[in-house]
């Protein structure tokens, strides 16, 4: 076989369809641009990771516990490394006198030049000189917070009894991403003040750290290794800078490869478009390939041809893709900066660019593939026989075989994005059902155009109604490409509605939507009294004990840890549990094993949920030793629990009866419902003036910032979801174009019998309408399903969807499909049809 000649051939009859095979080829341009912009901002995160993973930590060495340690532990601690800074920490309510805000907040005490490594940045920079002083009581306050508050540096905030000269705004501290601190703002305070701020009381949740600097040329994880046995022992973690490197690096290496999916999701796309339009292309070059034939030229080679011609326009579309790809990627760290913890460094990924240019490239030769078989079959015959049709009506094999290797591509590629088989199968999976359900949709909806046609509606109505099922239509192409995106698009805007609802919904009716926390015993009285003055209910109040889990049918937690065989998770021997005790079910429990907790012939059996009596592969008559301020009690499972964690109750892994820990150290936990956010507000004043020990959880705040989260998360989605709509309002444009000619024979005969201009603006107008929003509802159908789908069996919520967002998807993907029909046939609209076709020759 000559190559060079086909080659030759190739280029010559591409000389009239060049611009037509770049336009359908331009389909996939969009689905490589974010392909390529995915993993190159992948490729250059994981190296600005790698660069800054020590700024990430602030230090070279950091060790949390939540409890103190013993002397000799405490002693090391505190010698470890060449300097080291400390820090205490808990969650509290505090307060603006000068506005009369209150928040609940992460209150930092500070010692120490944190951070070692990295910029804290603080506005203005010079006041962190002045709070590692702590010669006055100062605080440095994340920017978020005083926004909500409505106060700015100048101002105090009030912790606990004392106040604090607010002297600077934390816009950003090392390791910290913007959406941790929209969860969770902090406070930063000299920890030599802390002690009288009157908050460190028994029964408060404290975390306490240590943050090491090392000298130059210290191998941090080898000296770890001779100290971590001890630190184990005494439930004390670390961290390093390789492994907070390897935690970083690998957590977002998986959202570059599921992002990089979705990317792959809108080339799909693009190359469905390709598959339409190279069918178009060869059923006008079938008289060309029926010459070729009668010339001497075998099936085989004339395939090859125009093989060439899409394979040559495939992989231009593949370098702009990648071009554009490359330009997108700058933009990237501005839509994911909120989730970022490190400054993304953009510089050009070579892999990226190669990778997504050889997808690029064979994915659409695949596609293309599927129409260009039928080449090998064209006779010779229909170079005089117009009407011959039987060389392409037989069926091929080799059709089997493409669409075998199309699927292997895509689960190929989903398991390299996912190194997971099963994940693989399932994306192809579920991107199949996609497609098919999305088809099934439009083959439904032209049935019904046929099946009921509406013969009494006027002439452009009847016309542009059957345009929808004519030969050669584009209706099915279209409700799929464009379909899918509206798809991703009211997904997106439903499940974040669910995700809010199901917040809502724990709230709702007579539901607590405020708890108290952190109340002392000789506080309970006085804490009480002020709910009640301000006419609020007492939903529920419950005594708090903390204790530790020391050993399990009476081994100790040491020599479970050495019992490699035990199965028991470490988390479970170093946690500090925090139980209750009754000898009753709540509303929010539901015993499914054994009996509720009790005490019987002289032994205590308690009740556990279900999940947690797994997780530690326990059964019924384990007996489980807790630690209570030095005290072992032991206690016999004899129940198991089903647990509503959704609801805003006191929720316990573990349940003790009445009368065996009434007298421990505890603290209490109030349950009220406020009516709106000014008894919120004014209830949280009251507290942090009468008890400032006392925190808050405000379920309202909790809804603010859900949808403060799922907002940021939204705008990443939607971004990507957005190549979606695009590279499907691309192939409608290619097809357009491609179909032209058919279009311009349907102007002839229509003018010929007398419509005038006008009316074919409308057919034409009102098709693209209808295409537009027959795409628009298949795919909030499909949304809708999908949607139902995770309120009934995921959330367990009512399903009650927002149609707003529903109609404003409708509404802009049908305008933006008459739009661009109407604009890429303009030529049919606004020129003489005779002219036209005497200038395409």
């Amino acid at each position: 076989m000559n190559t060079s000649w086909l080659f030759r051939m190739a280029w010559r009859d591409s000389r009239r369809s060049r611009q037509r095979l770049l336009l359908f080829m331009s389909a996939i341009v969009l689905g490589i641009a974010a392909l390529v912009a995915i993993n190159s901002f992948g490729d250059n995160l994981a190296r600005s990771i790698d660069e800054q993973a020590r700024e990430l930590l602030g230090a070279d060495l950091t060790l949390s516990y939540n409890r103190p340690p013993s002397p000799k532990t405490n002693q090391l601690i505190k010698n470890i490394g060449n300097d080291r800074a400390f820090e205490v920490s808990f969650a509290s309510l505090v307060s603006i006198p000068k506005t009369g805000g209150v928040r609940l907040a992460q209150v930092k005490g500070l010692e120490g030049r944190f951070p070692y490594y990295g910029d804290w940045e603080v506005e203005p920079a010079s006041v962190i000189a002045t709070f590692r002083q702590a010669s006055n009581r100062v605080a440095l306050v994340d920017d978020g917070l005083l926004v909500q508050l409505n106060a700015q540096p100048g101002d105090s905030v009030k912790v606990g009894n004392l106040s604090f000269l607010i002297v600077g705004r934390v816009t950003k501290t090392p390791g910290q991403a913007v959406v941790a601190a929209t969860v969770a703002p902090t406070v930063f305070i000299p920890n030599k003040f802390l002690a009288n701020t009157g908050l460190l009381q028994r029964g408060s949740r404290i975390s306490y750290k240590y943050y090491y600097q090392f000298r130059p040329g210290t191998n941090v994880d080898a000296y770890l290794k001779t100290i971590s046995a001890r630190l184990d022992k005494e439930g004390i973690n670390s961290d390093t800078v390789a492994e907070r490197k390897r935690q970083t690096g690998r957590s977002f290496a998986d959202l570059t490869k599921y992002l990089s999916l979705v990317a792959f999701v809108a080339l799909l796309l693009g190359c469905v478009g390709v598959a339409s339009a190279v069918q178009l292309y060869v059923r006008e070059k079938i008289a060309s390939v029926a010459i070729l034939r009668t010339l001497g030229a075998s099936g085989r080679q004339a395939m090859l041809i125009y093989l060439y011609q899409t394979a040559l326009m495939g992989l231009l579309g593949a370098i702009i893709g990648a071009v554009l790809g490359s330009g997108v990627q700058w933009l990237l760290p501005r839509v994911f900066g909120d989730f970022l913890p490190v400054t993304v460094e953009t510089a050009l990924s070579a892999p990226a660019v190669v990778g997504g240019i050889s997808t690029g490239l064979l994915i659409s030769v695949l596609f293309a593939l599927l129409p260009l078989l039928s080449i090998r079959n064209v006779s010779p015959l229909r170079a005089i026989r117009t009407a011959y049709e039987d060389d392409l009506s037989r069926r091929d094999p080799l059709r089997w075989a493409v669409y075998l290797l199309i699927i292997g591509f895509i689960v190929g590629f989903a398991y390299w994005q996912t190194r997971n088989f099963g994940l693989a199968v399932g994306f192809t999976g579920g991107l199949a059902l996609a497609f098919g359900i999305l088809t099934a949709l439009g083959l439904g909806l032209i049935w019904l155009v046929r099946r009921f046609f509406p013969a009494s509606w006027s002439y452009v109505w009847r016309q542009s109604l059957a345009n929808l099922y004519r030969p050669n239509n584009q209706t099915l192409i279209l409700v799929t490409s464009i379909g899918l995106g509206a798809f991703l698009i009211a997904t997106l805007s439903l499940t974040q509605g669910l995700l809010l609802g199901r917040v809502e919904l724990s709230g709702s009716g007579n539901q607590p939507n405020m708890v108290l926390f952190d109340i002392q015993n000789e506080q309970a009285a006085g804490v009480r009294s002020l709910v009640q003055a301000q006419r609020l209910p007492i939903l529920q109040e419950v005594p708090v004990v903390t204790m530790r889990l020391s050993a399990i049918n009476g081994r100790n937690a040491e020599a479970i840890r050495k019992d490699t065989s035990a199965k028991i998770p470490d988390w479970a021997l170093t946690r500090e549990y925090r139980v209750t005790y009754r000898d009753t079910l709540i509303s929010s429990e539901k015993l499914l094993t054994g009996r509720a907790q009790r005490q019987e012939n002289g032994a205590v059996y308690v009740t556990v949920e279900k999940d947690y009596l797994e997780r530690l592969h326990l059964k019924l008559g384990d007996t489980l030793t807790f630690n209570v301020q030095g005290l072992p009690i032991p206690a016999i499972i004899g129940g198991t629990r089903e647990v509503d964690w959704n609801r805003v109750q006191t929720n316990f892994l573990l349940v003790f009866p009445s009368g065996v820990l009434d007298q421990a150290p505890q603290f209490r936990v109030l349950m009220t419902r406020v009516p709106d956010t000014q008894t919120s507000a004014r209830l949280q004043r009251d507290l942090v003036n009468q008890f400032p020990n006392v925190s808050a959880i405000d379920l309202g705040l909790i809804l603010k910032t859900v949808d403060e989260i799922l907002s940021k998360i939204s705008f990443v989605i939607r971004f990507m979801a957005l190549f979606s709509i695009l590279t499907g309002l691309l192939v409608l444009s290619s097809s357009v174009v491609i179909s032209k000619y058919q279009r311009l024979r349907e102007s002839v005969l229509l003018r010929t019998l007398g419509a005038s201009r006008a009316q074919i603006l409308r057919i034409t107008a009102l098709e693209y309408g209808l295409l537009g929003l027959l795409a628009a509802l298949s795919g909030i159908l499909l949304s809708l399903a999908g949607t139902w789908a995770l309120a009934q069996f995921v959330f367990e919520v009512p399903f009650r969807p927002n149609a707003l967002p529903l109609v404003v998807v409708a509404g802009v993907v049908t305008g933006l499909t008459v739009l661009i029909g109407l604009f890429n046939s303009r030529d049919v609209l606004i020129r003489s049809p005779l002219e036209v076709l005497r200038n395409e020759g």
